[in-house]
């Protein structure tokens, strides 16, 4: 494995953050403040199709539980009230005009060893 310079660290583990647009710059910035090396990538998917995004980090074992307390303070899961013709299914045709409560927002994190790190 090739040499890191002087201060850093070879990460053994790369947490995989999924959080929506409205979260990630925020979080983005936090892990930064932190220093810890941030990717960010555009996804989509979930629930309603929102966008979300996507952002890799990777740490020592030992940061795991800091990064994942900066994403636990940032993404907070909401309650918005949605227009039922958004919802991606077919009811029975008993809708009404009234929007549903629905959650949004919050996070998916993945903790995955790293096998192999090279910087190149």
């Amino acid at each position: 494995m090739p040499e890191q310079p002087a201060g850093q660290i070879t990460p053994d583990r790369l947490v995989m953050m999924i959080v929506s647009d409205t979260d990630a710059d925020t979080l983005q910035e936090r892990l930064v403040q932190g220093h810890y090396p941030v990717t960010k990538v555009g996804s989509t998917g979930g629930f309603l199709r929102r966008g979300s995004v996507t952002i890799f980090s990777g740490v020592a074992q030992s940061q795991v539980d800091d990064v994942t307390a900066i994403v636990n303070e940032v993404c907070h899961a909401r309650r918005e009230f949605v227009p039922v013709n958004t919802l991606p299914f077919i009811g029975d045709g008993a809708f009404t005009a009234e929007p549903v409560e629905v959650r949004v927002g919050g996070a998916i994190v993945f903790v995955l060893p790293i096998e192999r790190f090279e910087r190149f």
